[in-house]
């Protein structure tokens, strides 16, 4: 048992390094996406370092592709494309008990009537979550067609920017275009 709790520690360290976007998309059902064959961007994203604003462009163009869609100029595309990045700090406060009873969780019956014997510290940790929002419309009637929203901690490291671009857009366009998604 004694060498499985080590085994456990990493599991449980690299399982916190592996960040999944939270994704959600819809679509209007009355679009008829079989009539939909080129593509345009009418607003590239912005927001973030020109690396990464660079490689959502190519990863969106990637995955349209893959659809059979093509980028046309704007005068002749289906779909005009909008795709917008934000970013916002959020923070986690994270208690300790420390103290000389029971490691730190003493137990004070209601007749304890003097301060607990256990210390506690809190942590605050600030980090920022970055949302990448990606619109469709329709470029004859102007109407929206399609949306997807990829959320997520944006880590510290290129290579971890570049792996959560990577997966965001990868499940963003998953079940594109709606309907074509494999069965369960």
């Amino acid at each position: 048992m004694n060498r499985l709790v080590p085994v456990a520690i990493v599991a449980l360290a690299t399982a916190g390094c592996a960040s999944i976007p939270a994704v959600q998309t819809d679509h209007d059902p009355a679009a008829d996406f079989s009539r939909y064959h080129s593509y345009a961007w009418r607003e590239k994203p912005s927001g973030g370092t020109a690396l990464a604003m660079q490689r959502i462009v190519s990863r969106i163009d990637e995955q349209l592709q893959s659809k059979g869609w093509r980028e046309v100029d704007a005068a002749t595309a289906d779909v005009a494309v909008a795709a917008h990045v934000a970013t916002h700090q959020e923070h986690r406060l994270d208690t300790f008990y420390d103290g000389p009873m029971w490691n730190g969780w003493g137990w004070y019956g209601p007749w304890a009537w003097g301060p607990p014997m256990a210390y506690q510290r809190t942590r605050v940790t600030s980090y920022t979550v970055g949302t990448l929002v990606v619109d469709m419309f329709d470029a004859r009637s102007k109407r929206a067609v399609w949306s997807g929203m990829a959320e997520d901690t944006i880590p510290g490291t290129p290579q971890g920017i570049n792996a959560d671009i990577d997966a965001a857009v990868a499940k963003m366009f998953a079940g594109f275009p709606p309907g074509s998604a494999p069965p369960r």
